[in-house]
C-alpha cells in the first residue's frame, strides 16, 4: 500500500525494513502469544506423534497474519494481490478453526473448503493474468485454452494446498522446505521478469517463516497446523501461476509433492477405484525414513531440504 506513494530511491528501503518486521514481529508475537493457541492433542497413526501432545498448535495464525499485514502494508499492491492475501487469510482461517476444533473436521468438509479457495484464486487470476504459458526450461511458450487453464489452475492449488498440508509431521520440515521452494520461486520470477512485483511478498513470507522455524525447529516448542501448511500450500501454487509457468510447480515443490502427494494418491486409489498400492510403504514418506529406514528427525528434514535445494537450483540454472 505505502509502496506505491514514494519514490525509487525510498522503495529500496522497503525490502530490508519489511524482512525486519516481519521476523522481529513474528518473533515477538510467537514468543509471548503462542500461550493463546489450542494445543495439540497428539496425532493418530503418525510416527511419534504422542510428542506432538500438548504443544500450541495452529502458529499460522500468526505468522501468517503478519505475513498479510505486512505485504498489504510494504509491498507493491494492486487489486489482484489484495485479493490473494485475502484468499491466504481464508486458508489460514479454515485451517486454524479446525486446529481448534475438538473434533477434527472431515476429510470431505476440508477437500471442499480448499476447492472453493481455489476456484476463486483460479478466477481471480484469470481476471489479471494472460493463459500463456511459458515453458521457462524448455524455453519455449504457449497459450492454453481458458477452460483448460482453470481446470490445471484449480488442480495445482488444491494439490499444492493438500500436499503441503501433509507434509507437516516432522518438526521444522514444513517451514524448511517451504522456505526452498519460495525462495526457488522468487529466484525464477526475478529471472524470467514475469511477476516481480509480486516477488516482495515472496520475501516477506519467507521473513515471517525463518521466525516460526526458531519455536518449531527439534524438539519443537509449537507447530503452524493446518493454518500455517494450507496458507502456505495456496501461496506456492499462486507464485507457480505468476512466474508465468504452473509447470514449474512440479520441480520447485517436489518434496511436498512426494512427501505429502504420494500418501493422498495411495488413499484416493484404495478408496474409490480399490485399487491398493505402496502398501509396504508408509505415507507420508517422513514416516517411512524415519520409521522404517531409521532416520532421526533432523536427519529427515536436512536430507528433504538438500533434496529440494539442489533441485532448485538446478532449475533456476536451468531456466
Amino acid at each position: 500500500m505505502l509502496f506505491n506513494f514514494f519514490s525509487l530511491e525510498v522503495h529500496a528501503l522497503y525490502m530490508p525494513i519489511a524482512l525486519c518486521l516481519g521476523f522481529v514481529i513474528t518473533f515477538l508475537l510467537l514468543q509471548f502469544g503462542s500461550k493463546f493457541l489450542p494445543k495439540d492433542g497428539g496425532r493418530a497413526f503418525a510416527v511419534e506423534g504422542e510428542k506432538s501432545a500438548g504443544k500450541p498448535r495452529g502458529a499460522g495464525l500468526i505468522f501468517i497474519g503478519v505475513f498479510t499485514v505486512l505485504s498489504a502494508i510494504l509491498a507493491p499492491m494492486s487489486h489482484e494481490h489484495g485479493f490473494y492475501l485475502i484468499l491466504v487469510l481464508i486458508a489460514m482461517m479454515t485451517g486454524f478453526l479446525d486446529d481448534a476444533s475438538k473434533s477434527p473436521w472431515g476429510e470431505y468438509l476440508k477437500g471442499a473448503l480448499d476447492l472453493v479457495v481455489a476456484i476463486l484464486t483460479t478466477i481471480i487470476f484469470l481476471l489479471n493474468n494472460t493463459t500463456e504459458i511459458n515453458l521457462t526450461i524448455l524455453n519455449r511458450s504457449f497459450v492454453m485454452p481458458k477452460v483448460l487453464y482453470a481446470i490445471f489452475a484449480v488442480i495445482v492449488i488444491w494439490a499444492s494446498i493438500n500436499v503441503t498440508n501433509c507434509s507437516d509431521g516432522v518438526d521444522g520440515l514444513s517451514g524448511t522446505v517451504g522456505i526452498i521452494s519460495l525462495l526457488g520461486f522468487y529466484g525464477i520470477i526475478h529471472k524470467v521478469g514475469i511477476g516481480s512485483s509480486f516477488a516482495p511478498m515472496i520475501l516477506i513470507l519467507v521473513s515471517t517463516l525463518i521466525a516460526y522455524l526458531w519455536f518449531n525447529s527439534t524438539p519443537s516448542k509449537l507447530m503452524m497446523g493446518d493454518a500455517g501448511s494450507r496458507a502456505i500450500g495456496l501461496f506456492l501454487a499462486i507464485c507457480a501461476l505468476k512466474c508465468g509457468d504452473p509447470f514449474i510447480f512440479i520441480p520447485v515443490c517436489l518434496v511436498f509433492i512426494l512427501d505429502g502427494g504420494l500418501g493422498l494418491i495411495k488413499v484416493f486409489l484404495l478408496r474409490f477405484l480399490k485399487i491398493r498400492i505402496l502398501k509396504n510403504v508408509r505415507t507420508p514418506l517422513h514416516d517411512q525414513v524415519r520409521k522404517v529406514w531409521g532416520w532421526s528427525n533432523t536427519q529427515c528434514v536436512y536430507r528433504f531440504a538438500i533434496i529440494q535445494m539442489v533441485i532448485c537450483a538446478v532449475i533456476y540454472y536451468l531456466v
